[in-house]
């Protein structure tokens, strides 16, 4: 698979847990309507997911993350 769509599926992937978790969580605890729980899970979910990138190198392309819990980029 190429590191471009690692990268994408890695980004999907890492949304779609924390959205979920978060669309969970409120929801059990706050009395909002859908929409408005939708939003934001979707708003928590962007902030704290981690960013996959593919680097191109000397070596070839590399996937890379980001996340705002650790210091710098991190290869996968």
């Amino acid at each position: 698979m190429k590191p471009k769509y690692k990268a994408l599926l890695f980004n999907f992937i890492a949304f779609v847990v924390l959205f979920l978790i978060a669309r969970l969580v409120l929801g059990y605890y706050l009395p909002i309507s859908p929409i408005f729980l939708a939003v934001t899970s979707a708003i928590i979910a962007n902030i704290l997911a981690p960013k996959f990138g593919a680097i191109k190198t000397d070596e070839g392309e590399r996937v890379l993350m980001k996340w705002i819990f650790i210091k710098g980029m991190r290869e996968i």
